[in-house]
């Protein structure tokens, strides 16, 4: 954020609204058509990229409004940020934020960025403490976390007429807020702004009232959010708001997320998961010959989750460029460099980096937005986690499950290696279990090795070897000599 800007821009804001002052009525706006953007469960990235859509699609009515119809309990501060920036920056769109049920924490700040409220009988709004979970369960963030959400708060108070001590005192615990009644005005007051107050000021207090107390945030009932001037009214249903406003009788427009957008939510919680599955499959596709369904399935899950990153907004052209360059890297190590080096880590390195940013929408922590470390925190712990898990199902998968598939599957995947590979039985003869040899060719599973100075047809125990490694003898039977890798 611009810290030179910022004040600029609370400048304009104060001086837009005092030239505009709002009404109840929306109906001289010459609105005929309401439409109705539900806000409903735990704020997010998915949820943000909804609202977008909607504010976007409402534009397209000739003289609409645009009620957002509250019910949530708050989540992640950036997502909720871009919904504010959404709503702020609509031009010629009235918004209307209607509490149906509860708008809390982030919920209260996406609805006081509407520039009207709306409250249903025995709603509650408020309560907007930065929490972060501990041993002990939910932890209030310190004044760092505060700070940058306080400053939002303010700037919606003066760009919509609330009082700027009451909506600060949703978000700061230690912040005591007194009414303070004079003759002809009513003030809201905290203990600096009390004590400030001249003596000749003083004397003619007739009334003092506590609104808040120390160690307390501000969280309002309908009737409380009327009486401090944030809703314009309780009601009783949708269309008494819209008669509050002067809205009867006009075109009611109900929007919902698409299948595509409650999918795209649903992939965000499980995309570490996916992220596992992805590198694992794709691991194994290239460690097996061919073409075949883990390299299918390793494909579907990691475009699924950056498909349904990017229709967020959190993924863009460089996660995927780096993906693609760790796999690059990935292949180059596997199939062209021995061992495991340079071209190894850095494969590794620019997926975890592709897997961390496609999680969220910076690339570093913005100092302004103290949070933004932390989600960086846990994102890496998230691709770590994958990684890891992708890790374990690779060992599993080769330890238990490879080696039953000549079991489990008839046809040419081992047999038509095995069909022309055999041994004389006077070769045969002159090895022993326990012998030693080099790969001549390598074996997938079945190869050549050389055994003395005699060049055998062999099968390995469930496991590719690389040429040059030394196998051992391990079973013979018939014409079929059986090789493990021997362990260095």
């Amino acid at each position: 954020m611009n810290f030179f800007r910022l004040p600029l821009m609370l400048i304009t804001a104060a001086l837009c609204h005092g030239a505009a002052e709002p009404t109840d009525s929306l109906r001289g706006d010459g609105a005929q058509t309401v439409v109705v953007i539900p806000v409903e469960g735990t704020v997010s990235p998915a949820m943000a990229a909804f609202i977008n859509r909607a504010v976007r699609e409402a534009g397209t009515h000739q003289g609409a409004v645009a009620v957002l119809e509250m019910d949530t309990y708050g989540g992640e501060v950036d997502a909720a940020f871009q919904i504010v920036d959404t709503i702020v920056n609509v031009s010629g769109i009235p918004t209307v934020a209607y509490v149906k049920t509860k708008a809390i924490s982030a919920g209260a700040l996406i609805a006081l960025a509407c520039d009207r409220m709306v409250m249903k009988k025995n709603t509650t709004i408020g309560d907007v403490a930065p929490l972060t979970m501990s041993n002990d369960g939910p932890k209030m963030l310190g004044e760092k976390f505060q700070s940058p959400i306080r400053a939002k708060f303010r700037t919606l108070a003066k760009r919509n007429g609330y009082h700027e001590t009451l909506t600060e005192s949703m978000v700061t615990e230690k912040m005591a807020v007194f009414k303070v009644e004079f003759p002809d005005t009513v003030m809201y007051l905290d203990s600096t702004g009390l004590a400030d107050l001249s003596a000749a000021k003083k004397k003619k207090i007739v009334a003092t009232s506590t609104i808040v107390r120390s160690g307390e945030l501000l969280t309002m009932d309908d009737v409380e959010a009327a009486e401090l001037g944030f809703s314009k009214g309780s009601v009783g249903s949708f269309d008494e708001a819209l008669e509050l406003l002067g809205l009867q009788g006009a075109t009611i427009i109900r929007l919902q997320r698409s299948w595509s957008e409650t999918l795209v939510g649903f992939i965000s919680k499980i995309a570490p998961i996916l992220m596992m599955i992805g590198l694992a499959a794709l691991y194994i596709e290239i460690r097996t010959p061919g073409f075949g369904v883990p390299g299918i399935i390793g494909i579907v899950c990691l475009a699924t989750v950056f498909l349904s990153q990017y229709m967020v907004g959190l993924a863009d052209y460089t996660e995927l460029l780096l993906l693609a360059i760790g796999a690059v890297l990935l292949a180059v190590e596997v199939f062209v460099l021995p061992g495991f080096g340079v071209a190894g880590i850095a494969g590794i390195g620019c997926l975890l980096v592709g897997m961390v940013l496609s999680l969220q929408g910076f690339v570093l922590p913005r100092p302004e937005f103290p949070w933004e470390k932390q989600l960086l925190v846990r994102n890496m712990m998230y691709a770590s986690g994958s990684l890891v898990g992708a890790v374990t199902l690779i060992v599993l998968f080769f330890r238990f499950v490879f080696p039953r598939f000549g079991k489990m599957v008839s046809g040419p995947y081992l047999e038509s290696t095995l069909s022309d590979a055999h041994a004389a039985p006077e070769n045969v003869l002159s090895l022993k279990c326990g012998v030693t040899g080099v790969v001549e060719t390598a074996l997938r599973p079945s190869g050549k090795a050389q055994f003395g100075d005699t060049i055998y047809d062999v099968v390995a125990d469930g496991v590719f070897i690389d040429k040059g490694d030394t196998v051992m003898v391990s079973e013979i039977s018939g014409g079929r000599i059986v090789v493990t890798k021997e362990q260095k």
